[in-house]
């Protein structure tokens, strides 16, 4: 069976390119994801982050999903402990409506950013996530126990229920969760070093069926880099690598082009973070991107991989994608 393929969206936003051109940029990614046959684009939620311009994921989502036809379109993810969980259900309902069958909700337990700007953010501490996520659905299925002061809340719109939910995760602690609600679930191997094939296995034999997800669903989101050549790819990733690098030494600064970024002086521990996290990194030419895309689904488990690509040029970016299209023989959609 053909792996099915989706695209993660930072809405990332490169030096020299304005946050407005840099934000426009997701449409026309969403409208060739939607061409080419991906299953769905979703959009993270980071804040306090000069290179990422994704602190509103339900905006991109209306936005993209506007402007495209048969793609889903969702969140990967909202940080729960950012929001008041009645005002989740309502926004998603609101985009569920508007976009009936295409819409998905992705949930997370992180902030989404550094301490300071998550106190700004008036998060809540994590050890709240199952607090929260459970007034969440109570809100949804009208569930609050009766005497509860929230049962007699109408959440509007009403006759609207949320779009299918998946729980994300970086290290398994969600993943029985997900099962155990019948929920989807995601894991975010593009940034976690932790193995996910545990997570996935945790997930499945947690699973109890629903009306969303009869069967477990489970994702492995990777990053992925893909040229007409390994050696074009590796340049092409340098852009990522380094301002990784500046990000974990507290230099926040928006993405770096390649040329700029391939001769940058890195100091000993800069490096030393490119070593460690680049493992992560898929990079190469189609038949090596695709073979090891491949291999660390079957090793995950996986039912669906979800693409994430950093690059300078918002067009190397687009032919990384139509490059991976290609070389897993996506079925492209009729204009």
């Amino acid at each position: 069976m053909q792996l099915p393929l989706s695209i993660l969206d930072l809405a990332q936003v490169p030096q020299g390119v304005s946050t407005e051109a840099a934000l426009g940029n997701l449409v026309s990614l969403a409208q060739l994801g939607d061409r080419l046959g991906f299953t769905r684009v979703w959009y993270a939620e980071h804040h306090g982050m000069p290179s990422i311009a994704s602190s509103s994921p339900e905006v991109l989502i209306a936005t993209a999903a506007a402007h495209t036809r048969a793609i889903r379109v969702g969140s990967g993810g909202v940080m729960l402990p950012n929001h008041v969980p009645l005002r989740v259900v309502e926004t998603y309902r609101t985009l569920n409506a508007l976009h009936p069958g295409r819409i998905d909700l992705g949930i997370g337990r992180a902030g989404g950013s550094d301490g300071r700007t998550m106190r700004a953010l008036r998060s809540t501490d994590g050890n709240y996530f199952s607090h929260e996520l459970a007034e969440m659905l109570a809100f949804d299925e009208a569930s609050f126990p009766a005497g509860h002061p929230f049962a007699a809340i109408h959440v509007s719109p009403e006759r609207v229920t949320l779009p299918p939910v998946h729980l994300l995760g970086s290290s398994g602690a969600s993943a029985a969760a997900a099962g155990e609600l019948g929920m989807g679930y995601a894991f975010a191997a593009h940034f976690s070093p932790t193995p996910a094939a545990p997570a996935l296995a945790a997930y499945r034999a947690a699973f109890q069926p629903s009306a969303a997800f009869p069967k477990p669903h489970a994702i492995l989101a990777v990053s992925a880099l893909v040229a007409p050549t390994a050696e074009e790819a590796r340049y092409l990733s340098s852009s990522q690598a380094v301002s990784w690098a500046l990000f974990h030494s507290g230099d926040l600064r928006q993405l770096l082009p390649p040329e700029a970024a391939s001769s940058w002086q890195l100091t000993p521990q800069q490096q030393a973070v490119i070593d460690t996290q680049g493992k992560l990194w898929i990079v190469g030419d189609p038949h090596e991107v695709k073979a090891t895309i491949e291999a660390q689904a079957e090793a995950a488990g996986a039912d669906e991989v979800m693409v994430t690509t950093t690059a300078w040029s918002h067009e190397m970016r687009l032919r990384s994608y139509r490059l991976l299209a290609e070389a897993f023989g996506l079925t492209p959609r009729a204009s």
